[in-house]
């Protein structure tokens, strides 16, 4: 494995285990999921240009308008969530209440 590939899963793995324990503020954990977008962002983006095929260069875009849509979708529920509890402490939403 080459110290690229190393370096992208290692970043990938490190965003899923701050996900997974740090579950203190919605933002953190919204920062963990855009940190492991962006992981597999830049290997889908290199990946064509090393192999010459130009017929998967458009897959790293349509990844990017994903991310995008999830940041804003995110962002969304972050103010929402600020709003109506006050703060945006995961433990004080529970979505069984309305």
């Amino acid at each position: 494995m080459s110290p690229l590939h190393f370096s992208f899963y290692s970043a990938f793995t490190f965003s899923s285990l701050g996900l997974a324990f740090h579950r203190t503020h919605l933002i953190s954990a919204l920062l963990c999921l855009e940190s492991m977008m962006l992981s597999m962002f830049i290997p889908l983006s290199i990946w064509p240009v090393e192999n010459q095929t130009p017929s998967f260069a458009l897959v790293p875009i349509l990844m990017l308008a994903f991310s995008a849509c999830e940041a804003g979708t995110g962002l969304a529920m972050l103010v929402a969530s600020a709003r109506t509890h006050g703060s945006d402490h995961l433990h004080n939403l529970n979505l069984l209440q309305c």
